[in-house]
C-alpha cells in the first residue's frame, strides 16, 4: 500500500517577508523610543552634575497643565516637582487652566506637592482660565496660591466618575471626605477653610478678586514675571522649615510634556478612547471573517488594547460598553441572517445609545462628543453592513481561476474518451478520464481535477451559452 505523506501548511514567502519587516520596524521604533526618551533624562542628569550647585538654585521651572487632571497630567507635574527637587530649583511655577479631573489624580499630585522639599506656587493664568473642581484642590495645596485677572475657581463638588449613579448614602459619604480633604488644604496655608468647604457642598466659585477678598488665593498678578518680582523675599513653609523665596535673578526654565505623557493625555481622552474602541473591533472582525489579512488584526490588536487602558482610567458606564457590543454583533449578524433590515436597526441604536452612554459624567470633558459620535456610528454601519458583507459574498462566490476554478466548466472532447483521451478547453489541450466513453466533438463539464488529469462527464444540458469556445 502508498503511503500518504503528510504536507505541513506551507506559509507564503511574501507573508513571511512582511512579517519579519513588520518586526524589524517595530524592534526599530522601540529602540529609536527607548533612547529618544533615555537621552534627555541622562542628558539632564550629567548637565545638573556639572552646573555648580549656586547656579542649579537659581532655576525656576514652569509647568503648565492646560486639560483635564488625568494620569498624563498627574505623572508629568510629579516628575516636574521631582527634577525641581534634583536641581535644587528655587521654586516651580506650575500655571494650570482645568476644569477638573479625576479625583485619584488629583490626589497624587495633592500628596506630591504637600511633601516637595521646593516651594511649589501654583498659577491660574492666562486670563479666562479656571481653576474649577479638581483644580481647586491643587490651587489650595500649594505653597503659593494665586491668579490672573479674569480668571476663576471653585465648584468643586464630588461626581461620580463610574458606572451608575451614587445612592444617597454613598452621595453623603463622598461629599464628606472632599469636604474635610479641602478643608484640611486650606488650614494648612492658613486659607479660608470655610469657602472652601462651600466649594465642595455648594459648588460655588469665585473670580480672582472675590477670591483675594476671601483669603482663597495669596495673590493677583496679571503675568508670570510680575507674580515672580512679587513674590521675591516671600516666606513660605515647607515640611523642612521655612524658606525665603529668592527668584529675582532666577533663570526661568519651561518644561513641556514629553511625548510619553502626551501619547498618554490623547488616548485617554474620551473621544479617542471611543474611535480606537470601535477601530480595534472593526479590525479584529475583519481579521476574523478574512483570515490571514494579518494588517487589520494588529491594527485592532493595538487598538483593543489602548482603548482598554483608556477606559480603565476614564468614567465608563457599563451599560454603555454592553450596549456597545450588542450593536457590532447584531450588524454582524446582518451579514449572515436575513432579517430584512431589523438586525440593522437594532445594530444602529443598540450603538448610538452605546455611545451616549459610554461615558457617564457630568462633565462634558469625559463625554463622547456629538461631532465623534454620528460619524463614527454611519462609519460602523457602513463598514459591517457593506465591507464586510461583501467580503462574505466574495468568499461564498465559485472561485473562478486555479484548480477549484476549472470545475463546472465546459469543454469539447478532442478525441474520444474510452476511458482516457483530451479535451479542449479555455483554449488548451488537457488529459481526461470519463466514466462513461465520449465520442470526439462531445460537449463535456469537468466535475474534478486529478493533478494534470481532469474528471470529466458528457455535458447533458442542452443551453450552450456557459461553454467556452474551444
Amino acid at each position: 500500500m502508498a503511503r500518504v505523506r503528510q504536507r505541513s501548511p506551507v506559509i507564503p514567502r511574501a507573508s513571511i517577508r512582511v512579517l519579519a519587516a513588520a518586526a524589524a520596524w517595530f524592534t526599530f521604533v522601540v529602540a529609536g523610543a527607548v533612547a529618544w526618551t533615555s537621552a534627555p533624562s541622562a542628558l539632564m542628569s550629567a548637565a545638573a552634575d556639572s552646573i555648580p550647585q549656586a547656579n542649579a538654585a537659581r532655576k525656576i521651572l514652569v509647568l503648565t497643565l492646560a486639560d483635564a487632571i488625568g494620569p498624563a497630567s498627574a505623572k508629568f507635574l510629579i516628575r516636574g516637582i521631582e527634577r525641581a527637587e534634583h536641581e535644587s530649583a528655587a521654586c516651580i511655577v506650575i500655571q494650570i487652566d482645568t476644569p477638573g479631573g479625576l479625583d485619584t489624580s488629583m490626589r497624587d499630585i495633592v500628596k506630591r506637592i504637600l511633601a516637595s522639599e521646593v516651594p511649589v506656587v501654583v498659577y491660574v493664568a492666562p486670563s479666562g482660565s479656571r481653576a474649577a473642581s479638581a483644580g481647586l484642590f491643587v490651587l489650595l495645596s500649594a505653597h503659593v496660591a494665586a491668579m490672573a485677572p479674569g480668571t476663576n475657581t471653585g465648584a468643586a463638588h464630588p461626581v461620580q466618575m463610574g458606572g451608575g449613579a451614587m445612592d444617597s448614602l454613598m452621595s453623603t459619604k463622598v461629599e464628606n471626605d472632599a469636604a474635610s480633604f479641602i478643608r484640611s488644604l486650606a488650614q494648612k496655608h492658613k486659607r479660608n477653610a470655610d469657602w472652601a468647604e462651600r466649594a465642595v457642598r455648594a459648588s460655588v466659585s469665585a473670580s480672582d478678586d472675590e477670591a483675594l477678598t476671601l483669603g482663597i488665593v495669596d495673590v493677583v498678578e496679571p503675568s508670570l514675571l510680575a507674580l515672580l518680582e512679587r513674590l521675591e523675599g516671600r516666606e513660605v513653609e515647607l515640611l523642612a522649615g521655612p524658606r525665603i523665596l529668592q527668584l529675582r535673578e532666577a533663570e526661568l526654565v519651561i518644561v513641556t510634556m514629553g511625548w510619553r505623557d502626551r501619547l498618554l493625555s490623547a488616548v485617554a481622552n474620551p473621544n479617542i478612547a471611543y474611535m480606537l474602541l470601535m477601530l480595534g473591533s472593526a479590525g479584529l472582525m475583519m481579521e476574523l471573517w478574512n483570515p490571514g489579512t494579518i494588517l487589520p488584526g494588529v491594527v485592532g490588536a493595538i487598538s483593543i488594547l489602548l482603548a482598554f487602558f483608556a477606559l480603565q482610567v476614564l468614567p465608563v458606564n457599563s451599560v454603555g460598553l454592553l450596549l456597545l457590543l450588542l450593536g457590532i454583533v447584531l450588524l454582524l449578524l446582518e451579514v449572515k441572517v436575513t432579517s430584512y433590515g431589523a438586525l440593522t436597526i437594532g445594530g444602529i441604536v443598540a450603538l448610538t445609545f452605546g455611545s451616549i452612554f459610554l461615558f457617564e459624567s457630568r462633565e462634558s470633558f469625559y463625554r463622547v462628543s456629538w461631532s465623534v459620535l454620528v460619524p463614527t456610528v454611519i462609519a460602523a454601519t457602513c463598514f459591517f453592513v457593506f465591507v464586510v458583507g461583501k467580503g462574505l459574498r466574495a468568499q461564498r462566490r465559485q472561485p473562478t481561476t486555479g484548480t477549484q476554478g476549472m470545475i463546472g466548466k465546459i469543454g469539447t472532447a478532442a478525441t474520444p474518451l474510452d476511458p482516457e483521451g483530451r479535451v479542449h478547453i479555455r483554449g488548451e489541450i488537457w488529459t481526461a478520464h470519463a466514466v462513461t466513453p465520449i465520442a470526439a466533438g462531445t460537449k463535456v463539464e469537468i466535475v474534478a481535477v486529478n493533478g494534470l488529469r481532469l474528471e470529466v462527464r458528457p455535458h447533458d444540458s442542452g443551453d450552450d451559452a456557459a461553454a467556452i469556445p474551444s
